[in-house]
């Protein structure tokens, strides 16, 4: 089993009263080479940092080697930080740059006075220590003979090499490396991608990764922990990653993906795009499904010999494949492959089972906490909705006085009672009206299911997420009202249990 050189045990990070970090928990493997991938504000760069010891956790702990660091200073973590800028001191050469940690380090060494007692004495580094240690950080980095240059006169991948020396030079456990690669043209991340994964060979320590690009993730990763809103998605190898999403926005942010609504209809069988397919998950018969299938794994054929049959609507070169879109009455599927077609053409279209991945749906329905105002109205998710009180008593009704009356005659002043509030993904619509609705917030995501979209709007004060899908397509950031029909919203009396939760 694999040394754990670093652990993360169920730690959480406010910011003043906002939630970054929500109850993360994983570990390090000494030597690994593990990457942070998610969007930005998902909270990998805060995870770096309190591994670094800029910021502390609200709760839970850090393990260093079995021992809990989580309120160590940075200088006495055995680690060391590459940023996205590159934080060089522009009036030192290269030498003096990288040499600049080694000349304010202090060691500790062990010497014999005449008595053969042994005592110990902190020193600095000899000019041949640290000499000898520059020059072996530049040879790593592959800028030998670079130590009296300028750093002005270097371009933006030899300077994050510098970067990269200066980190290194201090032989840490831990290299943690935050979008090193974000300021660099396309042409040269790729080949620093490349020596970053042959330097953690040859140096063999820890590296821990920090980028939003998923290609990057892939390429250079042993393991890749997924994020999201301050949440661990999903962690593994990036094959497992890629070929096994543990939901759709793993699905969605690795890659491309076609990802479907489906429901099982038999034994390794699932219908979605009106059509029955045999796949290798197994779920039980009549369950829900959503549907996962990688533009590669859709095969082009003759009509007559398809289990689909579409019309070619778009076609894209994108180097090393045609991205090819087809419409399949009202779905829509993407297709990556090397031989191209016409638009307007009809094709056939296969997948094998090995293709097709069937996912739990995370979304079923919007379940709030709620509260009845004076008005019969209910109160949640920082918002006010019209909704039908008598659904909390059978046979019940509302008379002139706003008062319920129960099918025994017995009137209620619903005010202050606490409900259970359920909308169905189907019973949202939203506005850029902000007065339009009860309630406002902005789309944080949004996930294209072949024949709609799947949206997520965040109220701004509670954070509550209305989940839902339209076909209107919007864009992520907008702020909008929400609308909710008054016979869409599911009332029911809170449990006793229920309350004290």
């Amino acid at each position: 089993m694999a040394e754990h050189i670093i652990e993360l045990q169920d730690v959480t990070k406010y910011y003043n009263d906002n939630l970054v970090i929500d109850h993360v928990s994983f570990y390090v493997n000494r030597g690994e080479f593990i990457t942070f991938l998610g969007p930005s504000g998902c909270g990998k760069t805060t995870t770096l940092r309190m591994i670094a010891g800029f910021d502390l956790p609200t709760s839970g702990k850090i393990l260093l080697n079995g021992k809990d660091i989580s309120l160590l200073p940075p200088n006495k973590r055995p680690v060391n930080t590459v940023f996205q800028r590159y934080a060089l001191f522009p009036h030192l050469n290269i030498f003096e740059n990288i040499a600049f940690g080694l000349k304010c380090k202090r060691v500790l060494n062990t010497y014999r006075n005449e008595k053969g007692e042994e005592y110990t004495k902190k020193e600095r580094l000899s000019k041949k220590e640290i000499k000898e240690k520059v020059e072996r950080a530049l040879s790593i980095v592959d800028l030998e003979g670079f130590e009296k240059r300028s750093v002005a006169t270097l371009s933006g991948g030899q300077q994050q090499r510098v970067a990269i020396a200066r980190a290194i030079v201090n032989e840490p456990e831990i290299l943690l490396l935050d979008e090193p690669l974000g300021a660099l043209d396309l042409k040269m991340r790729k080949e620093m991608q490349i020596e970053l994964k042959e330097m953690h060979k040859r140096l063999g320590i820890t590296f821990i990764y920090v980028t939003h690009d998923q290609e990057e993730a892939l390429t250079m990763s042993d393991t890749i922990v997924v994020m999201a809103d301050g949440v661990v998605q999903q962690i593994g190898k990036p094959a497992d990653i890629y070929n096994e999403p543990s939901n759709t926005f793993v699905a969605d942010f690795i890659g491309e993906s076609n990802i479907f609504n489906g429901t099982v209809v038999g034994d390794k069988r699932v219908k979605f795009c009106g059509k029955t397919f045999d796949c290798l998950d197994e779920f039980a018969s009549g369950e829900p499904a959503d549907v996962v299938v990688r533009p590669e794994d859709i095969i082009m054929c003759p009509p007559s010999e398809g289990a689909l049959v579409g019309e070619v609507i778009s076609v894209v070169f994108k180097g090393i494949h045609y991205e090819i879109t087809a419409s399949v009455g009202k779905y829509e599927l993407v297709i990556n492959s090397t031989e191209s077609r016409e638009v307007g053409e009809k094709i056939g279209m296969k997948i094998e089972p090995d293709g097709i991945h069937l996912m739990k749906p995370r979304y079923t329905s919007n379940v709030f906490d709620g509260v009845i105002t004076k008005r019969n109205t209910v109160a949640f998710a920082d918002g006010e909705f019209e909704c039908d009180v008598t659904q909390l008593y059978p046979g019940s009704h509302v008379d002139e006085e706003d008062y319920l009356v129960k099918a025994d005659g017995e009137k209620l002043d619903l005010t202050g009672t606490e409900v259970r509030v359920e909308v169905g993904l189907n019973d949202i619509e939203i506005s850029d009206d902000q007065d339009a609705g009860g309630t406002t917030g902005r789309i944080i995501s949004i996930i294209y299911k072949g024949d709609h979209y799947r949206l997520i709007v965040r109220t701004e004060e509670e954070e509550e997420d209305f989940v839902f899908a339209t076909e209107d397509l919007w864009n992520e950031n907008d702020l909008v009202s929400v609308i909710i029909p008054k016979d869409k919203i599911k009332l029911s009396l809170k449990t006793a249990e229920e309350k004290k939760r």
